[in-house]
Order: C-alpha cells, then sequence, then structure tokens
C-alpha cells in the first residue's frame, strides 16, 4: 500500500484468520501480493465479528467505489476461488485496498508498473453472514 497517511481498517477477527492462513498458504497469488495483505492486515484494528459495523468492507462485501475518480462502480470483495460477476479478488491491489475502509474512505496504492492508484469507498452493502 501506500501513502504517508493510511486511513485506519477495521478487520473482523474471522477474516483476519482467514486471510492470515490463505496468505501464508502461498498458492493461487503472489508473494508481493501475499505481503501486501498481511500489512494490511498487520496495522489493522481487529475487532470481534459481532462488533464489526456493517458500513466497513469485509470478505464478501459488496461496494459502491471509484477507483481515480472515474465512475462508482460495485464490486464484491471476494476469496480467488470465488468467481463471479463484479468478483474482485483480495488478493489484486484494489482488493487488498478494499478490505476494512469505510464509507467515505479513500485509500491510494501503488500499483507494481508504479503507477499510484485511489479508490473511495460510496457504500457498502450485502456483508458477508458471521
Amino acid at each position: 500500500m501506500f501513502g504517508s497517511k493510511l486511513p485506519t481498517i477495521l478487520v473482523g477477527e474471522a477474516d483476519r484468520h482467514d486471510l492470515l492462513v490463505l496468505a501464508m498458504g502461498g498458492t493461487g497469488h503472489s508473494a508481493d501480493a501475499a505481503d501486501d495483505l498481511l500489512y494490511e492486515l498487520g496495522r489493522a484494528k481487529v475487532v470481534d465479528d459481532r462488533l464489526l459495523p456493517p458500513f466497513v468492507v469485509r470478505m464478501g462485501s459488496t461496494v459502491l467505489a471509484s477507483v481515480d475518480g472515474n465512475a462508482a462502480q460495485i464490486m464484491r470483495l471476494s476469496y480467488p476461488s470465488e468467481v463471479s460477476a463484479n468478483a474482485v479478488s483480495i488478493f489484486s491491489p484494489i482488493g487488498t485496498a478494499l478490505l476494512g475502509l469505510r464509507s467515505g474512505q479513500t485509500m491510494r496504492w501503488m500499483e507494481r508498473d508504479g503507477k499510484t492508484r485511489t479508490v473511495k469507498v460510496h457504500s457498502v452493502s450485502d456483508q458477508a453472514s458471521t
């Protein structure tokens, strides 16, 4: 991820556990993608799943977000094995950037090619059941 001041992110205990296991498993994603996810999980404030507010992006969330100031689009934060319309893998740079953000927050990150990108979350819905 990128930036001098990163937004505070919240992650539920179950997502944190599952994502740590997945990132350290090493299959289906690059080492760089796993490192980026582990960094975000390390800086996240971890909360009991029942206390995670409904407007926080978690695994399975459907998010209305805009990338680089373009028109807002619907995305679903997913595991790499979950292929569906509008799915964004947690191991993609934008998927990692979305994790733990709240409605109204913005996150900047740097792509592998050095290009700086920005995502702004407009709304969060359809939370995965805990």
